[in-house]
């Protein structure tokens, strides 16, 4: 079965939602990024994808204590991300409890320093973040278009060891609308070894079997939780155990 992963997305140690990744569009669905975390271990959820929009903005991490504070008081197995820019921020995060960093922007604009850390710690300590509009990846809060299509990218970090890739179609994340089931799929039969997970747009149940039907490793569900779409009861049946 499919891995059920929530988001949390933190502003000002807050839990939010962004449309598109628009900080315009930001609504606060909770304060305390913790009492979620544990609601979701409570549920059966093993999986956490936490994300500082912060660091993602100042391009170094930010939200350090949130993460502490979701390492040390659940077993839940988190991907952290956003701002992460030096092996000291790989280093700190890892020792601090994720088991895993997600890795967008710095896996385009500098392919040798991330090369260095997958030497380092490990290609199975990273995801490949693929944040993509028209299959074209973009980086730097999906403000910057890099002309780099997403198929030669995975392919790059392939080779590299890299497993795990994050693909996440812009045009729908937070919007409700359906995720991007025709480019999930593309990617998959191109890429059978790939630990595809899946994001942007999620809205039911069903489309998360879809996803399962299709060999998705993963799904990442964040505003459907939040608006109660998706109830964590029903998540939980369908993650695996």
């Amino acid at each position: 079965m499919i891995n059920i992963i929530p988001a949390i997305d933190l502003i000002d140690g807050a839990c939010v939602r962004l449309v598109k990744g628009d900080y315009e569009q930001k609504k606060v669905y909770a304060k305390y990024p913790l009492k979620m975390a544990q609601k979701f271990e409570q549920q059966g959820i093993q999986y956490l994808h936490l994300v500082d929009l912060d660091g993602a903005k100042a391009r170094a991490v930010q939200n350090w204590d949130v993460l502490e504070s979701i390492a040390k008081n659940t077993t839940l197995k988190i991907d952290f991300s956003g701002g992460v820019r030096s092996i000291e921020a790989v280093k700190r995060i890892l020792e601090t409890g994720a088991n895993q960093v997600t890795i967008g922007t710095m896996a385009i604009r500098q392919e040798a320093v991330f090369k260095e850390w997958i030497q380092t710690y490990g290609a199975e300590r990273f995801i490949l973040a693929a944040d993509v509009k028209d299959e074209e990846v973009f980086v730097s809060g999906w403000k910057e278009a890099t002309g780099v299509h997403i198929d030669t990218l995975i392919q790059k970090y392939l080779d590299l060891g890299i497993e795990y890739v994050l693909c996440t179609d812009i045009a729908k994340d937070g919007c409700l609308e359906g995720s991007s089931i025709n480019l999930y799929t593309k990617l998959i039969k191109k890429f059978p070894q790939l630990k595809l997970i899946a994001s942007g747009g999620v809205a039911n149940l069903e489309e998360i079997q879809t996803l399962d039907e299709i060999g998705c490793w993963g799904v990442v569900v964040g505003k459907a939780i939040y608006e109660n779409r998706i109830q964590l009861e029903d998540l939980a049946t369908l993650s695996t155990k």
